[in-house]
């Protein structure tokens, strides 16, 4: 993990709902390989937000969607 990844990973556990704390480590990991191996795209992007969302408390999801939308500008 390179350190926007560590960044990114304090960041959305710490937002997590409590319970789905191996879920959203499995994610995130899945998104860091991809990011790794080339195959991170805003298509993949797009497509796994809906699932980040279901996973953090709805209190955070503006917190979330901002720095997703800042993300995908990155793309």
């Amino acid at each position: 993990m390179n350190d926007g990844q560590k960044k990114f990973y304090t960041f959305f556990m710490n937002m997590v709902i409590p319970g789905k704390e191996n879920e959203a480590k499995e994610a995130l990991e899945l998104s860091f390989t991809k990011q790794n191996n080339g195959t991170f795209d805003k298509a993949y992007l797009e497509s796994i937000m809906p699932y980040y969302f279901s996973l953090v408390k709805p209190e955070y999801h503006e917190q979330l969607q901002k720095a997703m939308q800042h993300f995908s500008t990155l793309l």
